[in-house]
C-alpha cells in the first residue's frame, strides 16, 4: 500500500523542495532542520535526499573538498557525517537513521606508533583522520558507526547497530561489534550464502 501524504505533510514537503534548491541545486530533497558546516568542502551530486536532523561536516586541513556524496544517496534522520582528510560516499548509497561516519579522532591511541595521554583533555588532543570510503550501492543499518580508514565494499549490507571498524569486502552482510561478513552473495546461485 502506498503512503498518502497529509494536507499539511504535502505543504511542509513543498517548503522543503524550495529550501533545498538553496542549499543544493542538485539535490533532490533536504528535510529540515539540516546542520551544514563548511560546505565549500563538499561536493554532493544530484539526487541527493536527507530526513529531518542531519549534520554534515567538513573540516580540512587545506581548501580542498573532503567529503563526497555520490548520485541518489539518500540518508535518513539524524545522520552525522564528519571529514577532515577524505569521506568518500558512492552511487546509489542508502544510509538508515542515526548513523554516525566520520574519518577522524580526537588523538591517536596505538596508530602509527602515536600513543596521546588520557590526562589530556580529548578536545585538546591533535585530530587524526584516515579515509572512509562507502562504495556503489552500500546499505547501511540504523544506528551502524563508521570509523576511520575503512573502505565498505560495493553492494555490502552493514546490519543495524554495528560498528564498522575494519574494511569490509564488496557484496557481504555484516554485522556486530566490529561488524564481520556473515553472508555473501553467489552470483552463480543468484542467493546470499553464510560465510
Amino acid at each position: 500500500m502506498r503512503k498518502r501524504y497529509t494536507f499539511l505533510s504535502l505543504i511542509k514537503l513543498i517548503i522543503w523542495a524550495i529550501r533545498t534548491k538553496f542549499v543544493w541545486r542538485k539535490a533532490r530533497i533536504i528535510r529540515f532542520p539540516f546542520d551544514v558546516r563548511g560546505k565549500k568542502y563538499m561536493d554532493v551530486s544530484e539526487g541527493f535526499t536527507t530526513g529531518i536532523g542531519c549534520r554534515l561536516e567538513a573540516y580540512p586541513v587545506d581548501e580542498s573538498k573532503v567529503l563526497r556524496i555520490g548520485k541518489n544517496v539518500q540518508i535518513n534522520d539524524y545522520v552525522h557525517i564528519s571529514a577532515l582528510e577524505n569521506v568518500t560516499i558512492g552511487d546509489n548509497v542508502l544510509i538508515a537513521s542515526k548513523v554516525f561516519i566520520s574519518d577522524l579522532n580526537h588523538g591517536s591511541y596505538g596508530a602509527d606508533d602515536i600513543h596521546d595521554s588520557p590526562d589530556t583533555p580529548p578536545n585538546d588532543r591533535k585530530l587524526y583522520a584516515k579515509p572512509v570510503t562507502i562504495e556503489d550501492n552500500v546499505w547501511l543499518g540504523e544506528f551502524v558507526s563508521v570509523l576511520s580508514g575503512v573502505t565498505i565494499g560495493k553492494g555490502t549490507i552493514v546490519g543495524a547497530n554495528s560498528v564498522v571498524s575494519r574494511s569490509l569486502p564488496p557484496y557481504v552482510i555484516a554485522v556486530g561489534t566490529p561488524a564481520k561478513p556473515v553472508k555473501k552473495y553467489n552470483f552463480q546461485s543468484k542467493k546470499w550464502e553464510k560465510v
